[in-house]
């Protein structure tokens, strides 16, 4: 029967993806906020301190994600439990990984094999995310997790480029205003944090539109 003869169908359809792009659009600006955190902290000058307070801010950016992922796909209660920490600690992990490989090899190099090392990482990640938020969904497959893994770790690839390979900054001519002068300013890193925030939002929309999309013609 065709939907327009079914408006409940229409309209579940129209809040499923109302839900999905909103899901995906808060954990994109979570995950575009506590990496972007993490990464100004330990791209620099790495001190014991500094990295201890990365990690702490990308567990907590994990473990909020999680939250979202797991509120968005299933009625989660409670995010401590010891399966749920896992998925957490996966992806903080996962992170850690990615930065030291590409430190590693380094050049152009070190960035490719990372970001293949993260996509298969993060496949992983989003396999056992899968399975431990939503176990009466549709069994997760390498195949589903791959392409949202391959946008978010391009994603990171683009944030780190900007921060290796070029200091390239944009400052516009001194625009006078009535009591002060504005000067804008714009580093090419702030546009691997804008970019790495796009790829976030187009990985998670991907994925949430794989998880809602089975219910649309029920």
């Amino acid at each position: 029967m065709s939907v327009i003869r079914q408006p409940g169908i229409l309209g579940r359809t129209t809040r499923q993806r109302i839900v999905g792009l909103t899901a995906a659009l808060s954990i994109a600006t979570v995950e575009a906020v506590t990496v972007g955190l993490w990464f100004g902290l330990v791209v620099g000058s790495r001190t014991t301190s500094t990295a201890l307070a990365g990690l702490g801010i990308l567990f907590c950016g994990s473990l909020l994600r999680a939250g979202v992922f797991g509120a968005t796909v299933s009625d989660v209660r409670d995010l401590c439990q010891p399966h749920r920490l896992a998925a957490a600690l996966a992806l903080t992990g996962g992170w850690v990984v990615w930065l030291l490989v590409a430190e590693l090899i380094g050049d152009v190099t070190g960035l490719l094999v990372a970001t293949v090392v993260f996509t298969g990482i993060l496949t992983g990640q989003f396999i056992l995310e899968r399975s431990v938020f939503s176990t009466q969904m549709h069994s997760a497959t390498v195949r589903t997790a791959l392409i949202p893994a391959l946008l978010l770790a391009v994603g990171a690839a683009t944030l780190l480029a900007s921060a290796w390979f070029t200091d390239l900054r944009f400052i516009t001519p001194p625009l006078s205003l009535e009591i002060t002068t504005v000067v804008l300013w714009i580093d090419v890193q702030h546009l691997g944090y804008l970019s790495f925030g796009l790829f976030a939002f187009l990985a998670h929309q991907q994925r949430f539109e794989q998880f809602l999309g089975p219910y649309r013609g029920t």
